[in-house]
């Protein structure tokens, strides 16, 4: 056995995320000792630029739906212990159909979905407005998702953070690998090195780009998406209301731009609508094609919207892996490298299961679901290359 470093750590997670901060909670919960670096700050990343969502409506029955009703369960326990900051809401979730083809084809999703665990609740036409008054007329009907919820993403972060007790190194870019032979053995940032007995890669959009440090390839992509934000308003929107077609956007893997609104109010009054999708690299610029899309959309689900004034709007970049599945759990490629990214718009929710799998991960510890389909190493020669942007 090699001798141990008197400071090594059992782990240094890169990435101060969501996902890095429940990798951190769990990990030390499992009596690890871990760091955490980021270039910036913490929720510098996608969770900044998130809404907070904790679904599991939008999932099919299998591997991602397994991690998101564990997840769900974790939200629960997490919000008894987590500050008020962190904005717990067990809202629920409300998808609804324009027309009988749509609700039928929603109908059987419930369905499927209620096989696997999930509470799904069927709310026929003269039923939608009961849960929403402001709704527009005409809708086929619903399906209510009493466990879908959500929370303020970068406070989420942050208490995750704090919670944990971990060492937190934030504004340190990391520039390398430390090496034990062939095992990643650390990481090396702009201010210091980290001596550890693996390390996490929780950079989000920049997963691909900390591999590469690692020598293997890991095909995350960055996938834009805006949100809208209102000005505070009286809580007229009840659940976290979307149609039928938001659940094809998550799925589709075109690159070109998607959109379905998903509107919910917030406990500080102001509604959030988002999301679209498209994959643009890392540009940054403002679409007002996907703003106006967005509002109109928002605008068709309740028509009270369409005088409210929108005060702001932010965007950000989905981690996108092409089969829509995280990478989570050891790389069988390079000893020491753990990865815990590639959630795209679901890093939120999924966030304290993928957590609870590394933490077990490193423990040698049973995972409490399959960790299998998560593999890293799953993209075979020819995937598409990651983007070489700069670590979180």
């Amino acid at each position: 056995m090699p001798k141990r470093h008197p400071l090594e750590l059992d782990a240094v997670i890169v990435g101060a995320g969501v996902v890095g901060a429940a990798c951190a909670y769990y990990a030390t919960r499992a009596g690890l000792s871990v760091a955490v670096v980021d270039r910036g700050p913490v929720a510098g990343g996608t969770t900044g630029a998130g809404e907070g969502n904790l679904l599991v409506s939008d999932k099919e029955p299998g591997p991602e739906l397994d991690l998101a009703l564990l997840s769900t369960r974790l939200w629960r326990e997490l919000a008894e212990v987590l500050p008020p900051e962190t904005e717990y809401e067990p809202k629920g979730g409300l998808v609804v159909a324009p027309d009988e083809t749509t609700l039928k084809a929603l109908r059987g999703f419930a369905d499927s979905q209620r096989a696997a665990g999930v509470s799904a609740v069927e709310v026929p036409a003269d039923a939608l407005h009961d849960l929403e008054p402001h709704l527009a007329p005409g809708l086929a009907g619903g399906f209510h998702y009493p466990e879908d919820a959500q929370v303020q993403p970068a406070q989420a972060a942050a208490r995750l953070l704090a919670a944990s007790g971990a060492a937190v190194h934030l504004g340190e870019e990391v520039t390398g690998l430390l090496r034990d032979g062939d095992a990643v053995a650390g990481v090396r940032t702009t201010r210091r090195e980290l001596p550890a007995r693996a390390v996490v890669n929780a950079a989000g959009t920049w997963g691909g780009a900390l591999a590469d440090l690692a020598g293997v390839d890991l095909p995350v992509l960055p996938r834009r998406g805006f949100v809208l934000v209102t000005e505070p308003l009286p809580r007229l929107v009840r659940h976290k209301v979307y149609a039928a077609d938001y659940i094809a956007g998550v799925a589709s893997d075109s690159a070109a731009l998607q959109s379905s609104a998903v509107v919910e109010g917030t406990p500080s009054g102001p509604v959030l609508i988002g999301a679209t999708r498209e994959r643009v690299g890392f540009d940054r610029s403002l679409s007002v094609t996907a703003l106006r899309r967005l509002a109109a959309q928002a605008a068709g689900l309740f028509p009270v919207l369409a005088d409210v004034r929108v005060l702001r709007t932010y965007h950000g970049f989905r981690p996108y892996l092409p089969d829509h599945l995280p990478a989570i759990g050891p790389d069988p490629r390079v000893p020491g490298l753990l990865h815990a990214c590639g959630h795209e718009g679901a890093g939120i929710g999924l966030a304290p299961a993928t957590g609870v799998l590394i933490a077990a991960a490193l423990a040698g510890a049973a995972p409490p679901v399959d960790p299998s389909p998560f593999r890293p190493d799953r993209f075979g020669p020819g995937a598409d290359d990651a983007p070489k942007e700069a670590l979180r």
